[in-house]
């Protein structure tokens, strides 16, 4: 049986896995990187730990202390904790279930005379109408901050490319992205600042280099390990011994730059066209049912983006999220499915035929 898994890194062929863990990464790759987001984005770049510490990174330095920052209703805790530790205020903006994206009406509903900026994520690379908000934006006062976690490569419906519309860009290059190096990040900033925002210039941990440069490796043994049902326990133990990390358990640091190894891999992806959407989605009936039923037919889609409306689950009750506040985003939340979209369609059609029959 050919497994397929929710997650890039255990998809990886062995040439890509052995690319990534042997990577040698030197300091012109970190500033060919840098230079080659600055002009494709055409602002000033910082690379950064990873995205949460370019999000607050760029929070930080373009908008007042205590600001309120309207994001999307339906998102990763990394966005919550990039405000909170910018000393701001995250406001979270109900979601549509076409495309998983805030709208003009959800953002009206919590506009105050406090908020000062807007989030876009693109949710799982869907579009948001870019020129809708961009209008509501300028005629509100709101600054415009791209994340590019799930979009890089993304073009709006008018031409233009995800990333160059707002006043700055932040990028993660962590599992699952769109840019996927296992970690690391980047700030785009194109609107002036008073102060050069400084670089995080102290290497990464010897732990976290090591979590990033061997996880393909883990993973892809967690994948062989399937065929004796052993991936679940093996990913447990790696977990238990912190060989490999949760991706929302890695930590902000406003100090640390990203792995040059990873900078060189990150630059290579961000060379070629990025595939769109990052997943596809389906709304579902009975979904615990649903991916038990997948699993025995060999599709582990359990690591789903996301468990509740701000993911994930352990982190849930520090956000101290109101669900009546948005109700779309927590019902879809309950009820989302989501799909790989770096496996073939053939590949992929047994599971497809399977959801279908739990569609809501």
């Amino acid at each position: 049986m050919g497994y397929c898994f929710l997650g890039q890194a255990a998809h990886y062929s062995r040439h890509e896995r052995l690319a990534h863990t042997f990577a040698v990464g030197r300091k012109k790759d970190a500033k060919n990187l840098t230079e080659y987001l600055e002009k494709r984005y055409s602002g000033t770049a910082i690379l950064t730990k990873n995205g949460r510490s370019a999000l607050c990174l760029a929070l930080k330095n373009l908008l007042p202390k205590g600001s309120e920052v309207i994001a999307n209703g339906f998102t990763c805790y990394a966005v919550y904790e990039a405000v909170k530790t910018a000393g701001m205020t995250p406001v979270f903006a109900d979601i549509n279930k076409e495309d998983l994206n805030f709208t003009i009406e959800s953002i009206k509903k919590v506009l105050t005379k406090n908020t000062k900026a807007i989030i876009i994520q693109n949710t799982l690379g869907n579009p948001v109408n870019i020129v809708a908000i961009e209008k509501f934006a300028k005629d509100n006062g709101l600054m415009i901050i791209e994340d590019l976690a799930h979009c890089a490569g993304l073009k709006y419906a008018d031409g233009r490319e995800a990333g160059t519309v707002g006043a700055a860009t932040v990028l993660s290059f962590g599992k699952d992205k769109s840019i996927d190096t296992i970690s690391g990040g980047a700030l785009i900033v194109r609107t002036p600042v008073e102060t050069p925002i400084a670089a995080p210039s102290k290497a990464p941990k010897f732990a976290d280099t090591f979590r990033t440069r061997f996880y393909p490796l883990i993973a892809g043994i967690s994948r062989g390990l399937q065929h004796i049902k052993l991936g679940g326990p093996w990913l447990k133990l790696m977990l238990k011994l912190h060989f490999i990390e949760r991706s929302a358990d890695n930590k902000l640091d406003l100090t640390r730059r990203p792995n040059r190894f990873a900078a060189k891999l990150a630059l290579k992806q961000l060379q070629s066209t990025s595939k769109m959407p990052l997943r596809k989605f389906a709304l579902v009936n009975n979904r615990a049912e649903l991916l038990n039923k997948l699993k025995k037919q060999g599709f582990y889609f359990d690591g789903f983006w996301y468990e509740r409306p701000i993911s994930p689950e352990r982190y849930y009750k520090k956000v101290k999220f109101d669900e009546s506040a948005c109700p779309v985003a927590t019902e879809v939340a309950a009820s989302i499915i989501n799909i790989p979209t770096h496996y073939s369609s053939e590949k992929l059609q047994p599971a497809i035929k399977l959801i279908k029959e739990y569609i809501r």
